[in-house]
């Protein structure tokens, strides 16, 4: 089943801020509370945006060391030499795939592709595509397998 086009959207939407929001914090080292409530001041949301734009800032800023630890194995150079933008997206799917099995890893993927696409260097979403890929294997082999009987 899936999702009503104006979650699909608000999501998107939410994801694209939080890859600046994040990217900001890692630039500037900013409080993350700070950099929330600049956005949610400069950008206008709805509701779900609001919501998951929140949960995805707050949740990867402070779970950024286990998340690095889930894709450090599977980088080709320490996360800290990533580019800012390329970590952001990173991140994002790495919470996306571990912690909200709602978002089919499909979407999972294709968002931070996108996102990548929009913010990062020519050949980054390459890079997020097979490091995100091989990462899916880690928290969602249930749903890999599923997809394959049907």
């Amino acid at each position: 089943m899936s999702k009503p086009p104006s979650i699909t959207r608000s999501r998107h939407k939410a994801r694209n801020l939080a890859v600046q929001a994040l990217y900001q914090w890692q630039i500037t080292g900013q409080d993350r509370d700070d950099i929330v409530s600049k956005f949610l001041t400069d950008q206008e949301m709805n509701e779900t945006v609001t919501e998951y734009f929140k949960e995805l800032v707050s949740k990867v800023s402070a779970n950024a060391a286990s998340i690095d630890d889930a894709l450090s194995p599977l980088l080709d150079r320490p996360i800290e030499q990533l580019d800012p933008v390329e970590s952001a997206v990173l991140r994002i799917g790495a919470y996306e795939l571990q912690h909200r099995p709602d978002v089919p890893y499909k979407v999972v993927i294709n968002e931070a592709i996108e996102a990548a696409k929009l913010f990062g260097a020519e050949e980054s979403y390459k890079y997020i595509n097979g490091v995100l890929d091989k990462l899916k294997g880690k928290y969602r082999a249930q749903e890999i397998e599923h997809a394959k009987t049907v």
